[in-house]
């Protein structure tokens, strides 16, 4: 099918271009990109009159949990790229804690086999360790010929120092990241949220920052000591912001992402004792939220991700006993937005949200290119909606911006050039020019 898409805002991070033109898209690639391609009209199935809506490359999000295999009443891999196609996201990376885990090659294979029919690309990071023990490594050559582009433990801390080493070295051989988890789990043992004044207040054991910057800069010495890549998920502390600065000015090969919900949320969130606003790392302060953004702004922090996790309302109904988690991907380009308009420019969002994860993955994304991929979104950045987790296109409901109006609002997805999503009642939706 051909699609023009005409009169948009187009947003192209990868060329750094920001201007008012159209987009053909044919048998799933981009063909054309203009100021004005009226002339292929005639060529075109559909013509999108995207008058005052953005066109961008798809999302990446370089963190989520499609809980596929082994936890698919709360996701699976079709749930969660509808998900993602609702929120623009073209590509993810799956977390490997599934059940089981992601440490065989059989297992890699089941879930990118399955892949295959869903709404948006689906790559998969291995377990660093076999069945996240933390101390007995994989065979991360077997993974990566499996189909793996990332190893991670993600959810814990490779515990064994000497193991996360080899892994370092491993990966470092076979071209392939590792995403870690930062955490000391003695600091942060049965803790429920950040250690400060609303914990106490709660009275409830926190988690001191601390106990990610431990992590976090155990991390970047490891991968500093031998000069590999190493790349830190989900920075929620000032500490480790300022760690992961000061390590790139030393030139250690260190990338970071961070969350939409440290972007928008403190830990005076969980004052109302909502469930859903626990996820490890925990909210943190006020400080912590402002230095994150800094880090954006000065490009410590490379990407922004999800960290996508899913569970039922029945796990989420108890605040002390819920699981850590929250889902993220349908609206975190609003979030993102809502927290950072005024800060970062738009096109500048978008880099950090599609061809950044694109280059530390090592995959296609990012751009629109001509030749490219036809993945793509269009999204109106000044609408303001409200948060209904009851109209989510996942299987979870758990998200922390319930209730929320936030600001940015997708209205079409193209995966490979197929519509993967389309905004139901859009004003002046599809018309024909």
């Amino acid at each position: 099918m051909n699609t023009l898409i005409k009169r948009a805002r187009i947003l192209d991070p990868a060329g750094k271009r920001d201007f008012i033109g159209d987009v053909f898209l044919s048998q799933g690639k981009i063909e054309a990109l203009g100021e004005d391609l009226f002339s292929l009209s005639s060529k075109a199935d559909e013509v999108i009159d995207a008058n005052g809506l953005v066109v961008a490359p798809g999302l990446i999000d370089m963190h989520v949990h499609l809980r596929d295999p082994g936890f698919t009443q709360k996701e699976d891999v079709f749930s969660g790229c509808r998900a993602a196609a609702a929120g623009g996201v073209t590509s993810l990376l799956a977390m490997p804690n599934t059940k089981p885990a992601m440490d065989t090659p059989e297992t890699v294979s089941y879930l990118l086999k399955r892949a295959k029919a869903a709404d948006a690309h689906v790559y998969t990071a291995a377990c660093i360790t076999r069945n996240l023990g933390g101390r007995e490594l994989a065979d991360l050559e077997a993974l990566k010929t499996a189909g793996a582009i990332a190893f991670s433990d993600d959810g814990r801390p490779v515990l064994d120092t000497a193991c996360l080493l080899e892994a370092l070295r491993q990966a470092q051989r076979l071209g392939v990241i590792v995403a870690a988890h930062c955490e000391d789990l003695y600091l942060a043992k049965e803790g429920l949220m950040h250690e400060g004044e609303f914990s106490k207040k709660l009275g409830v054991k926190g988690i001191p920052a601390a106990a990610e910057d431990c992590g976090t800069a155990r991390e970047i010495a490891a991968a500093a000591s031998i000069g590999a890549a190493i790349h830190i998920c989900h920075v929620s502390t000032k500490g480790s912001v300022e760690l992961i600065r000061d390590a790139k000015r030393r030139g250690v090969k260190v990338t970071a992402e961070t969350c939409p919900h440290y972007l928008l949320l403190t830990h005076k969130a969980l004052e109302a004792r909502d469930a859903n606003c626990r996820m490890n790392p925990p909210l943190r302060r006020e400080e912590d939220r402002l230095a994150l953004i800094e880090g954006l702004k000065d490009g410590t922090i490379d990407a922004i991700s999800t960290d996508h996790a899913p569970h039922t309302p029945e796990e989420k109904s108890n605040f002390l006993t819920a699981p850590n988690g929250s889902i993220g991907m349908e609206t975190s380009l609003a979030a993102s937005w809502s927290a950072l308009n005024g800060e970062l420019s738009l096109l500048e969002l978008l880099e950090k949200m599609s061809l950044a994860p694109a280059k530390i993955l090592g995959i296609p994304g990012g751009t629109l290119a001509l030749g490219a991929e036809a993945d793509l979104f269009l999204f109106d950045p000044a609408q303001d909606w409200v948060v209904n987790g009851k109209k989510l296109h996942g299987k979870s409901r758990n998200t922390p911006f319930e209730g929320m109006t936030l600001k940015g609002k997708v209205k079409l997805t193209f995966c490979s050039g197929r519509k993967v999503y389309e905004e139901i009642g859009r004003e002046g939706s599809n018309h024909v020019i």
